[in-house]
Formats: structure tokens, C-alpha cells, sequence
């Protein structure tokens, strides 16, 4: 029996999640630029006056209205041209954003690059997921599945470390080289085998799991046969979002899916992610912004490095539970922090409580709830409806996310606690509703997470 090459799994993963690290430099971007936008003095800035608040809302949030609408063109996309060229294509997007930006001279332009950059982001989320769900083996669905987060986190952390350090100008160009590295690495991966059996291309399926199997023809055709069985199911009930609200495993399987990202947004973290510099600066910690700023970048890609090895080992449902209470305790130190600062007026005892409250945040976020929901989404539906079900969990992963963002500023005016606090909450009840709702998926394969979701009992 000739074993499995997981690398080759993983290298074609990795390759694939190149496109996560350029979607994380537009996450990341808002971070180290906001503030040379909002400068008095703009020789570093692409404008000739500083951005207004709401200026500063739209900018952070809009990229979130782009991710929202991007999903519904770029999964049926995904069924007709390939996993493959559709995140080829989502290249596109970050360059002509990155490129307006570079030629950026009214907040306009910039709004229509974050925009832009909000398409590509989305693209990569909904296919992203499909492509290296569709090729791991189940013995590492829920490894290669933590790498998207992993390298969304990296992607940040980039920007991070660059942006406060070059100009405006050289940080769009350290930009814009991420997406042209990803085509020239990705374009030589093999597409993924499900799309090709779904096309009733069974040649190009079989020399495609060869490449990622390692194995001679003889071996991969027990597979082959496997996933032509599967897709073949699939196609013959092709599915219509009646579908998923109709059958009552996929019902389930939307709600854990869309309850799971929901809980990801509501925990506040866009806002930490998009405004961390500013969130040091309001803080007042005795810190350099920027460095504090680059330590939870260098904090959120350690950790995020573990999901990939813990989760298939302590399975999806306890990692969720310990990063649901932790963002929980992060959140409220933090809150406690900024109504200490705020309301009683002297926060000079405890100038050292938000790094570390942001930085156990940043930990237990990018174990669990960053990657896990995605992971979970990739495994959760049958190949029928897959790209609707993901089209409609990454549209209310944005639409969430686009709510926060552009409201946050207005809540932080009130006072930063209040944001906190709220986030806080809202992370228990993610906290409950994993323990009663979320299926436990840790070594299972796509049909057994079936027929529990279906109330079937394997054989």
C-alpha cells in the first residue's frame, strides 16, 4: 500500500493560501494608514487634507460591502470555470486596488480601492475553503483548513510591520507584489478533483489526485471512484437554497455554519484588527502604537500556527469553548480598562492591563473562532450545495462585519467600553452556543458528518 504524501497536500494548500495572505494585507491595511490619513501634517499622505471621522468609518467598513456581494458571483463561478482560475482571478482585484491606490488623490478613489479590495477578499473566502476542503485527505481536512486563518493573520501582520515604516507609496507597492506571487506559485497547482469529476472530466480528476496523492493510478482509483460516487450523488439532487432550509441536516448544518461566523464578527474582531493602532494610541500605554501594534500581529500568527496542529487532535468543539472564553475575559479587561480611563479619569495604575487584554484576545481568537468557523464551513455541507451554503455564510460573515466596523467609531465616541463590553457578551453567548448547538466534526469524513447531521447512524 503505497502511503499518501501529505506534503503534496499541503504545498498545493499553501499555494492556495497565498491568496489569504493578500486578502490579510487588505484587513491589515486600514491599521498603519488610518493614521497617516488622519494626520495634521500630509506629506505622507496621498490626500492634501486629513480624513474626517466618517471618512475614516467609510474606509474601514466598505471593504466589507465589496466581501459581502462577492461571494454570490464567485461560487457559482467557482462550479462553472474551477476552483482553480477563480482564485487566479481574484488576483485582479488587489492589483487594480493597490494600483488606484497608488494614484489615490481624493477620498473617493480610495473608498473605490478599498471597495475593490473588498471584491477580491471575498472571492478568496468562498472559494479558498472549497478548493482545500476538496483536495486534503480526511486525516488532514481540519489542518489544511486552519491555514486560510494562519495566513490571513501573516498577511496582516505584513502590513503590521511594514506600513509604519515606508511612506504611503512603498507601502502599496509591498502590497502589490503579494497577488503576483500567489499567481506565478498557484498557477502550477492542480485543480481540485471534485470539479473535475463534476464535469465528468475523469482523466484530468485522476492525474490531479495523483499529483496530490503521490500515488500510482492503481491507487488513487479507490478514491477516484469514491469522489466520483459522491459528486455524482450530489449532482443528481442539485440543490437550490429550498434545499437548505427544506432538509433538516442541511438546516442544521446552516446554523452551526452561519451561527459560528456570526459569533466570529460580533466578538469585535475587525474593529481590533482594523483600528489596533488607534486602540493603542487612545489607550496611552507608554507604548510605541506601532510596536504594540506589530506584538499582537506577531502574537495572532504564533497562535494561529497551532490551530493547524491542535485541531484535528482536540477536536473543533473544546478548541471553540476555550476561545470563546477567553475573547470573553480580553474583552471585558479591556472594556474595564477604557471605562476606568474614561469615566473615572485615572487609568495610570493599569496602563499595563490593554496590551496584555488584547494580546489573550488576539491568542484564544486565532486558535478557535478565527479559523475554526471556516474550517467548519468546509466540511459541513454536500457537494450540491456547497458553494450556495458558502456563498450565504460568507455574505453574513461581511454584512456582520461591515455592521461593526462602520458603527464601531459612533459606539467609541459614546465611550471605547461600551464597544467592549458589548463584544464581551456577545462572546458568552458564542460560549453556549457551541456547547448546545455545534457539532462535534474532529475525524469524521464529508458522508459521516452527513448522515449525523441527517440523524443517521453510520455504518
Amino acid at each position: 500500500m503505497e502511503p499518501v504524501k501529505t506534503i503534496r497536500i499541503f504545498i498545493a494548500a499553501v499555494a492556495a493560501n497565498l491568496s489569504a495572505f493578500a486578502a490579510g494585507t487588505c484587513l491589515g491595511w486600514t491599521s498603519p494608514v488610518a493614521p497617516k490619513l488622519k494626520a495634521l501634517d500630509t506629506s505622507d499622505s496621498p490626500l492634501d487634507h486629513p480624513i474626517t471621522t466618517e471618512d475614516d468609518a467609510w474606509i474601514s467598513s466598505i471593504v466589507a460591502i465589496g466581501a459581502l456581494t462577492a461571494p454570490f458571483v464567485a461560487g457559482p463561478l467557482a462550479d462553472r470555470i474551477g476552483r482553480k482560475w477563480v482564485l487566479l482571478i481574484s488576483s485582479a482585484f488587489f492589483v487594480v486596488a493597490y494600483a488606484l491606490m497608488l494614484i489615490a488623490s481624493e477620498v473617493w478613489m480610495l473608498l473605490l480601492a478599498r471597495l475593490i479590495q473588498g471584491f477580491g477578499v471575498g472571492f478568496v473566502f468562498t472559494v479558498q475553503p472549497m478548493y482545500v476542503g476538496e483536495i486534503a485527505t480526511d486525516a488532514v481536512r481540519g489542518a489544511t483548513g486552519s491555514l486560510m486563518q494562519l495566513f490571513v493573520v501573516a498577511g496582516i501582520l505584513y502590513v503590521y510591520a511594514i506600513g509604519p515604516y515606508v511612506s504611503y507609496n512603498a507601502l502599496q507597492w509591498c502590497c502589490l507584489a503579494v497577488p503576483i506571487v500567489f499567481d506565478i506559485v498557484f498557477f502550477f497547482m492542480p485543480e481540485s478533483p471534485y470539479y473535475f469529476a463534476g464535469k465528468g472530466q475523469k482523466s484530468n480528476a485522476l492525474s490531479s489526485l495523483q499529483f496530490l496523492r503521490g500515488q500510482s493510478v492503481d491507487v488513487v482509483q479507490d478514491e477516484m471512484t469514491t469522489i466520483q460516487g459522491e459528486v455524482e450523488e450530489a449532482m443528481a439532487s442539485k440543490g437550490s437554497f429550498v434545499d437548505i432550509v427544506k432538509i433538516p441536516g442541511n438546516r442544521k448544518a446552516l446554523i452551526i455554519s452561519a451561527g459560528l461566523i456570526m459569533f466570529q464578527q460580533l466578538s469585535g474582531i475587525n474593529v481590533v484588527l482594523f483600528n489596533s493602532q488607534s486602540i493603542f494610541e487612545s489607550a496611552d500605554t507608554g507604548l510605541d502604537p506601532a510596536i504594540a501594534t506589530i506584538i499582537v500581529g506577531c502574537v495572532q500568527v504564533s497562535s494561529s500556527g497551532l490551530t493547524p496542529i491542535i485541531a484535528d487532535r482536540m477536536g473543533r468543539k473544546v478548541i471553540l469553548l476555550i476561545s470563546a472564553f477567553g475573547m470573553s475575559i480580553g474583552l471585558a479587561a479591556l472594556g474595564a480598562f477604557f471605562y476606568v480611563q474614561q469615566v473615572i479619569g485615572d487609568a495610570s495604575n493599569i496602563t499595563w492591563l490593554p496590551v496584555p487584554a488584547l494580546i489573550l484576545f488576539n491568542i484564544v481568537y486565532c486558535i478557535g473562532f478565527g479559523p475554526l468557523p471556516w474550517a467548519v464551513l468546509g466540511e459541513m455541507f454536500p457537494a450540491n450545495i456547497k458553494s450556495i451554503a458558502s456563498s450565504i455564510v460568507a455574505s453574513t460573515c461581511w454584512t456582520l462585519g461591515f455592521v461593526v466596523t462602520r458603527w464601531y467609531p459612533a459606539l467609541d465616541a459614546l465611550g471605547s467600553y461600551y464597544a467592549f463590553w458589548i463584544f464581551a457578551v456577545c462572546c458568552i453567548f458564542a460560549f453556549f452556543f457551541t456547547i448546545f448547538i455545534v457539532m462535534e466534526t474532529k475525524g469524521l469524513s464529508l458522508q459521516e458528518i452527513q448522515d449525523r447531521l441527517n440523524g443517521k447512524k453510520s455504518h
